[in-house]
């Protein structure tokens, strides 16, 4: 099985998905429903770190001069 740390974006998101469809059903135990809102949770911090890191990234482009300059979305 893949680490936290070696998990991608993607895995953390399809398992996550996995998660929800079969909360979403309602024929599961309380038990077993406390285990995949737990799991859910660690797959969702996942999703935000990497996220995050990817954000922190793009915020900091070089321009020519070699000088960082921050990224920012124009919106219409």
């Amino acid at each position: 099985m893949t680490s936290e740390k070696d998990m991608t974006f993607e895995m953390a998101m399809k398992q996550l998905e996995t998660i929800v469809k079969k909360l979403e059903q309602g024929d599961v135990e309380i038990e077993k429903a406390l285990e995949y809102y737990q799991e859910g949770m660690k797959l969702s911090k996942i999703c935000t770190d990497k996220l995050t890191h990817v954000q922190e990234k793009m915020v900091q482009i070089m321009n020519e001069q070699g000088e960082t300059l921050p990224f920012e979305v124009q919106e219409d």
